[in-house]
């Protein structure tokens, strides 16, 4: 017999899974509303060209894009930002600005499959447009790491890598290299934690001789920067040609007080040795990693002032990040932080024959329309297995439905923690169970 198998990269949720993924999103969806942003959501179809515009043609290589019955090209969404930008550019004279805006969708993405890494997945979004001041990387920042200590998570188990590309592209103009050149050595950055010296090899390619010797050294050194006090040191001799230079070093410095006045120093590490490879980001970026250096990156984004006007709107200053699902859930399940979800019925009906059915159907609706959690056996069944399958369900609760209980007009109501029991008129079953459940919750 032919079974259907789930296709390569995708995922099921059952029960118990989605309850560990519904965890994830409610605490995001509670930390975002907690630093005042808004939820919105959007199409998971948007027109090729929007991915196009950003990121170029090689993007389709990696998305799942299709002619759709309308002749239109079109994609699944492989990221949130583009649409973001897209509702932001055309409703911008009507928004109050700054605009703090995070969703929680999914995505798709038909690329390698690895660790922490599926073809389709879901990410927590956060972006801010209108505030070009280090303002907006400070409540960022502050919001990534929230949404991440929220789950218990410590300074011992994650940290948050800042760079800046702006200060990399100032750097490299003092060093005196033009535009071109600069990315292609900050392509070369990007790789260069995995590939080592090989990194270098696209430049190159590009302009037939490998980079100055003495130029690459001053690269790997600057690179290699882990405090704002080495920051200083490299930028001095440079800061009498370069006053861009000294202007970068001051926001970085309001940044890392701001943070620090925040009491998340402990939690930042200077590293110039992130640059993000996406061209779209103008000055800090930032990405998050567990301590051990077991996973992926568990989140990532920066500034990206051009976007909005890239894709045809007024220039807007906006900067954002996005913390994925799934490599965020193998870390809470490695620190032991993902809770045990016991789905268990607040109230089991334990019901005899067909007139205490009906008698019980009442006080079933009412409760449950009162936001408890009730559940009962739609089949006949003996009394013994059904207090059988009231203890294994997690009830607190069992209302007992007899035909003398019925005769009486009472219902027995048994804690099933205690196993005590006792008679209560039926009128008053609804608030029996409401007093008893507040008081036990």
């Amino acid at each position: 017999m032919a079974t259907f198998q789930t296709l390569p990269g995708f995922r099921e949720f059952y029960p118990d899974a989605l309850a560990r993924r519904n965890h994830i999103f409610r605490v995001w969806r509670h930390t975002a509303n907690a630093f005042g942003f808004l939820e919105y959501d959007a199409p998971v179809l948007e027109p090729l060209d929007l991915y196009k515009t950003k990121s170029g043609e090689e993007i389709e290589s990696q998305l799942f894009n299709f002619t759709d019955k309308g002749g239109r090209e079109v994609a699944l969404r492989p990221e949130m930002t583009p649409t973001v930008c897209r509702l932001v550019g055309d409703k911008a004279a009507t928004l109050k600005r700054p605009v703090k805006w995070f969703s929680i969708a999914e995505f798709y993405r038909y690329e390698r499959m690895q660790k922490g890494r599926g073809r389709c997945f879901f990410q927590f979004n956060a972006d801010i447009f209108g505030e070009p001041g280090v303002e907006a990387e400070t409540e960022l920042i502050a919001l990534l790491t929230q949404c991440l200590r929220g789950f218990g998570l410590t300074e011992r188990d994650f940290y948050v890598r800042l760079s800046d590309r702006d200060l990399w592209f100032y750097y490299l103009e003092a060093l005196g290299l033009d535009e071109a050149r600069s990315r292609a050595v900050l392509g070369a950055v990007d790789k260069y934690e995995k590939a080592g010296d090989d990194a270098f090899k696209g430049y190159a390619d590009q302009f037939g001789a490998p980079l100055d010797a003495a130029l690459k050294e001053k690269v790997l050194a600057f690179l290699k920067i882990k405090s704002l006090d080495a920051l200083e040191a490299a930028l001095a001799p440079h800061s009498a040609t370069a006053a861009k230079l000294g202007a970068r070093l001051a926001d970085w410095k309001k940044l890392l007080g701001n943070l620090a006045a925040m009491g998340l120093e402990k939690y930042i590490s200077v590293d110039l040795g992130v640059v993000r490879g996406l061209a779209y980001y103008t000055g800090f970026v930032f990405e998050a990693f567990d301590r051990k250096g077991e996973l992926r990156a568990l989140a990532g984004g920066g500034r990206y002032d051009n976007l909005v006007g890239k894709l045809g709107y007024a220039d807007m200053p906006a900067i954002g990040f996005a913390i994925g699902d799934m490599t965020f859930g193998l870390l809470l399940e490695q620190r032991g932080l993902m809770p045990a979800f016991v789905q268990a019925p607040d109230v089991y009906a334990i019901i005899g024959g067909e007139q205490e059915r009906l008698a019980a159907f009442a006080d079933i609706n009412a409760i449950r329309a009162a936001g408890f959690r009730v559940d009962y056996p739609m089949r006949e069944m003996a009394f013994g297995k059904q207090f059988k399958a009231a203890a294994e369900s997690g009830a607190k609760l069992a209302l007992i439905y007899g035909s003398d209980e019925l005769a009486k007009g009472v219902v027995k109501i048994r804690d099933m923690g205690t196993r005590t029991e006792q008679e209560i008129p039926k009128a008053g079953v609804l608030e029996t169970v409401r007093d008893f459940l507040s008081t036990a919750s």
